[in-house]
Order: structure tokens, then sequence, then C-alpha cells
């Protein structure tokens, strides 16, 4: 990797301020140079720009002020489960073979 390239973390920190047009132009050439070669970074904006468009067509107070109870049902089973097998607190990624 050379000095100028950008990593996937830098890149996170930096799309807000790509997405509002505030990046100088070299950090935006650097940012842009990254999404050009990484796929799961040009996925990630691709997110972030439907999540701007989206978000922007949420009318004020249509969005219930707390979690939906079968959500916090959900979660709570989840933790549960995890603490009979032991892994209460452990972060872990998803095992899509067994899916």
């Amino acid at each position: 990797m050379n000095v100028a390239d950008l990593t996937c973390r830098e890149l996170v920190q930096l799309v807000t301020d790509y997405l509002e047009g505030v990046l100088p132009a070299a950090e935006r050439d650097r940012f842009e140079r990254h999404i050009a070669s990484c796929r799961g970074c040009a996925a990630y904006l691709q997110q972030m720009r439907a999540l701007v468009r989206t978000s922007g067509r949420i009318a004020i107070g249509s969005v219930p002020p707390g979690p939906p109870p079968e959500l916090l049902r959900a979660f709570a089973a989840w933790k549960r489960d995890d603490r009979r097998r032991g892994r209460a607190g452990r972060w872990r990624p998803i095992d899509r073979r067994s899916r």
C-alpha cells in the first residue's frame, strides 16, 4: 500500500465530509481512487447515500420514541441464549456457511 492510499477505516471516517462536498481536493481524489478499487467501500458509500436520501423523507413525529417491544424481546432472547452458551459479551462474526 502506498502512503497516499486511503484505508477502508479512513474512508469510513471521511464519508460524511465526502457526501457533504467539503473534502479538500486531494482528500477527495484519494477517496475516489479508493472507491474505484474497493467493492466493499463502494457498497458502503451507496448504503450511506441511500440512508441520507431515505432519512430526508421521514416526517417529524412519524418515528416512535422507543424501540418496538418485539425488537427488545428479540435482543433479550439473544442475550439470554448467549449467556447459556457461555458467550456473553463476546463479539463474533456471523458464520454464513451454517445458514
